[in-house]
């Protein structure tokens, strides 16, 4: 088993592969982590692992922008995750690449980075400033029938978008160059894009294969589509008005 040790970003949220991830960094132990990542050259992959989180808080408590300013801040890597980080963490996770690490003026980030592969948590280590963690890379496996299966997810996706948007709104896609036809893309642009809670999503993230995950989608996708016919005043996401970035 081949492993890597990477910088560790929790998040309330789920990153698939291929999608693009938006960070605004203020808080102590992630601004190290920019500062770290830095040191690495441009034409290397800056990179570091997401995982969402299970149990706790992305944000520190009492860190900036929290309401309560007079209580005693939570400090440390693992602040707001409780002494076993490990346990609030789901185990799959998503390696990303910061394409864009630019620091302000007052010391915090602005970074895009992209999702690229999926990965396994092992262990998590708070001895440093900053969380890291030992990880092994899952490899995408293709499952039988993925190709048919995509074309039934795209085709069950613009007809969820279609109702989720509603009569008088534009649809996500107008036409089928908008979309991807790869099956593993198009796992994960779907997975990423749905209106799903938390734990429905790391459920499609650590599906065993690309087809297995498709097939989860359709029956999603059947099911939200039901429900959004019968509740025509659900309000419609802002996925419906603008495209999903890839890049």
């Amino acid at each position: 088993m081949t492993t890597v040790r990477l910088p560790l970003f929790p998040l309330n949220s789920v990153l698939f592969p291929g999608l693009v991830l938006p960070l605004n960094i203020f808080e102590e132990r992630y601004r190290a982590m920019m500062r770290e990542l830095l040191k690495t050259p441009e034409e290397e992959p800056r990179r570091f692992a997401v995982v969402a989180i299970r149990d706790g808080h992305e944000v520190a408590q009492t860190a900036q922008g929290m309401p309560d300013q007079t209580a005693v801040p939570q400090r440390g890597p693992t602040a707001g995750f409780g002494p076993d980080p490990l346990k609030a963490f789901h185990s799959v996770g998503c390696v990303a690449d910061a394409a864009t690490i630019r620091e302000r003026a007052d010391g915090t980030f602005e970074v895009l980075a992209t999702g690229t592969t999926r990965m396994r948590l092992l262990t998590v280590d708070a001895s440093g400033p900053f969380l890291t963690a030992e990880l092994e890379e899952l490899p995408e496996e293709k499952g039988d029938e993925a190709g048919a299966l995509a074309e039934g997810v795209l085709r069950a996706f613009r007809q969820y978008q279609k109702r989720l948007a509603g009569a008088r709104e534009r649809s996500l896609s107008t036409g089928d160059t908008e979309l991807p036809d790869e099956p593993a893309v198009v796992s994960y642009l779907v997975a990423a894009a749905m209106m799903l809670d938390t734990s429905t999503k790391q459920r499609l993230l650590q599906a065993p294969d690309t087809a297995s995950r498709l097939r989860d989608e359709l029956k999603l996708l059947r099911s939200e589509t039901a429900i959004i016919r019968n509740l025509p005043s659900l309000p419609a996401s802002d996925l419906t008005r603008n495209p999903t970035s890839l890049n």
